[in-house]
């Protein structure tokens, strides 16, 4: 009964499958890669959303206060983006707040 069961699953998941590939993989071996600067990524995003919601910002009102595209801004927000100390050191001026202490 219960490989009956699995075998419908099989040709379920077979039938319903999409035409692209799933990454997963490969997006799960890139988290494991780089869980170290991913860590201190996520870290900045809550620090940033946190000051969002302070200061009542849309990603586009942040992005203008640092004059950047709202696109960059969901990146950072996201942690798609493995921030500079240059950059860091940007935001921190222009929204005069700490996102690392050293």
């Amino acid at each position: 009964m219960r490989m009956r069961q699995q075998q419908k699953t099989v040709d379920y998941l077979s039938r319903n499958q999409g035409e692209t590939p799933s990454l997963w993989r490969e997006e799960a071996e890139w988290r494991r890669d780089n869980a170290a600067w991913l860590r201190y990524s996520q870290h900045i995003a809550v620090l940033l959303l946190s000051y969002m919601k302070k200061e009542n910002l849309t990603q586009q009102g942040m992005a203008d206060r640092l004059h950047c595209t709202q696109q960059y801004v969901s990146k950072i927000l996201k942690r798609k983006e493995n921030l500079t100390l240059e950059m860091i050191a940007n935001i921190e001026q222009a929204l005069n707040i700490q996102l690392i202490n050293l």
